[in-house]
C-alpha cells in the first residue's frame, strides 16, 4: 500500500530525528567513555604506584630479615587491603624465583607484557617493573566503564522508540498544517473540473511561498486552457455554420436541377454553378485543414519567397486580368519552412487585397528585414478599415459587415497569421479609413527549433 504524502513526511521526520538522536547519543557515549577511561587509568596508575612502593618495601624487609626477597599470596592481600584505594585490586608478583598472586587474580591472564596499561575484557591491567628485576601486574575490574556501557544500552533501548514515536507524531501534525493549502488547492481544482469554470480563482494564489506560486501558475494555466476552449468552441461553431451553408446550397441546387427535365445548356449552367459551390467548399476545407495542422508535422525545406510571391501575383492576374497587381522583389530570399503553408499565406494576403479593395492598385513586396529574416508585404491603396475592424482582423471566421457581400470565409488572414506563428514570425496589419491596407508577413532569421533562415 502506498503511503500518503503526509505519512511519508511524518515517517521521514521521525527517522531523521531518531538518527540524529542516535548520533548524538553515540557521540556523548564516546566522549564520556573516553573521559571515564582516562579517569580509571589515572586512578589505576596511582593505585599501582602505591602498591609498587609497598611491595618493594616488603621485599626489602624480607631480604633483611630472611636473606631472600619473598612474599606470599597472603602477604600480597595484606598489602592491597592497606587502604581503600587498593582494596579492590588483584596483583601478581613475578621474579626470578617464580610468581605469586592474590587468590582472585586470573591464572590464565598473561602478564608477560611491557610496562604499560592495558584493557582486557572490560578490566584494566597495569604492568610495572620492580627494582631488582621483578615485575608487578595490577588488575582492576573497571566497574565504572562497565556500568556506563550498560546504562547507555538501556537508555538507548527505550529512548530510541520514544524519540521515533514523538518525532513521527510531531511530523504528522506539522505535515498536516503544511499540506493544508495543498488540500484546499486540490479541492478547488476538483470543483473547477466538475463545474467547468476554468476561470475560478484558486485559493492562496500569489507571490508568497512555493505553494502560492504553484496556485498562481495553475490559475494562469487554467485561464489559458479556458481561452483555448473558447476559441475552439467559436471556431467549431463558425466552421459548422460556414460548412453548412454551401452544403445546403449544393443540396438545394441538386434537388432543383433533378426536379425537372432541362435543356442541355441549362444543365451545363447548373453544373457550372455547382462547380463554383464545390470550389468554395473545397477552399474552405483546405483552409480549415491548414489551420489545424500540427506545427511538429510541418516540413522544413528551403522555400524561395520571391517565387511564392511571383506565383501569387501571376495567379491574381489570371483570375482578374483587369486588376493592377505589381511585384517588387529585387533580391531573391530563401527561408526554411513549409512551402505549402507559406505559399497559401502569401496567396491569401494577395487575394484578400483583390477581394476587399476592387479596382485598387496592389503591390507585393519581398524584402529582407535587416536582421537576417525576410518580409512579404501586400499593400493596396483601397478604402482601408477603421481601428475597431483592424483590431479583429485575423480572427478565424471574422468578416466585417461591409465585406460579407464580397464572399470569402474570414479565414484568409487567420491562416496567414497561423502560418507566421508556426514559423516563429508574425503577421502585422496596418490601415486607416481612406489610407489603404497593408499586411506584412514577417519571418525571422531563426524559427522555433533552431531553423536558421538564410538568404539565397
Amino acid at each position: 500500500m502506498r503511503l500518503t504524502l503526509r505519512a511519508r513526511l511524518a515517517l521521514t521526520a521521525g527517522l531523521a530525528t531518531a538518527l540524529a538522536a542516535v548520533l548524538v547519543a553515540v557521540g556523548l557515549f564516546l566522549a564520556v567513555n573516553r573521559l571515564l577511561w582516562v579517569s580509571q587509568v589515572e586512578a589505576l596508575q596511582s593505585a599501582a604506584s602505591a602498591v609498587q612502593v609497598r611491595v618493594e618495601r616488603a621485599l626489602e624487609e624480607s631480604a633483611r630479615s630472611f636473606g631472600v626477597e619473598v612474599l606470599s599470596a597472603r602477604g600480597l592481600e595484606r598489602l592491597t587491603d592497606a587502604d581503600a584505594q587498593t582494596r579492590f585490586l588483584e596483583i601478581r608478583l613475578s621474579g626470578p624465583g617464580g610468581q605469586v598472586q592474590t587468590p582472585r587474580f586470573p591464572a590464565e591472564l598473561n602478564t608477560a607484557l611491557p610496562p604499560d596499561v592495558y584493557t582486557l575484557d572490560g578490566r584494566l591491567l597495569a604492568v610495572r617493573s620492580l627494582r631488582g628485576g621483578g615485575r608487578l601486574a595490577v588488575l582492576s575490574d573497571a566497574p565504572v566503564l562497565t556500568e556506563a556501557r550498560r546504562a547507555f544500552t538501556r537508555a538507548l533501548a527505550w529512548l530510541l522508540p520514544l524519540v521515533l514515536a514523538l518525532a513521527a507524531g510531531l511530523g504528522y501534525a506539522v505535515a498536516g498544517r503544511l499540506l493544508a493549502p495543498v488540500r484546499r488547492l486540490e479541492g478547488a481544482a476538483r470543483r473547477i473540473g466538475a463545474g467547468g469554470d476554468l476561470r475560478s480563482p484558486l485559493p492562496g494564489a500569489g507571490e508568497g511561498d512555493e505553494l502560492a506560486r504553484l496556485a498562481r501558475t495553475l490559475e494562469g494555466a487554467f485561464g489559458r486552457v479556458a481561452d483555448a476552449r473558447d476559441r475552439e468552441q467559436d471556431f467549431v461553431r463558425a466552421a459548422a455554420h460556414d460548412l453548412r451553408s454551401p452544403l445546403a446550397a449544393l443540396t438545394a441546387r441538386v434537388d432543383a436541377t433533378l426536379a425537372h427535365d432541362r435543356e442541355p445548356e441549362r444543365y451545363r449552367a447548373e453544373l457550372r454553378e455547382l462547380g463554383t459551390d464545390l470550389t468554395r467548399l473545397s477552399t474552405l476545407t483546405n483552409h480549415l485543414l491548414l489551420l489545424a495542422r500540427d506545427p511538429a508535422a510541418l516540413s522544413q525545406a528551403a522555400v524561395p519567397l520571391r517565387d511564392l510571391a511571383a506565383e501569387a501575383v501571376d495567379r491574381a492576374r489570371e483570375l482578374s486580368p483587369e486588376a493592377d497587381v505589381d511585384l517588387i522583389a529585387p533580391q531573391a530570399l530563401t527561408t526554411h519552412g513549409d512551402r505549402v503553408l507559406l505559399g497559401q499565406a502569401v496567396w491569401n494576403l494577395t487575394a484578400n487585397a483583390l477581394l476587399h479593395a476592387p479596382g485598387a492598385a496592389v503591390t507585393v513586396t519581398v524584402r529582407p528585414d535587416g536582421a537576417g529574416g525576410a518580409e512579404v508585404e501586400v499593400r493596396d491603396d483601397g478604402p482601408g478599415v477603421d481601428a475597431a475592424t483592424l483590431a479583429r482582423l485575423g480572427e478565424a471566421f471574422y468578416r466585417p459587415d461591409a465585406s460579407r457581400t464580397a464572399g470569402g470565409h474570414g479565414l484568409g488572414l487567420a491562416l496567414a497569421r497561423r502560418a507566421a506563428e508556426v514559423h516563429g514570425g508574425e503577421l502585422r496589419l496596418s490601415s486607416a479609413p481612406g489610407g489603404g491596407f497593408t499586411a506584412t508577413l514577417h519571418l525571422p532569421a531563426r524559427a522555433p527549433g533552431g531553423v536558421v533562415r538564410s538568404r539565397a
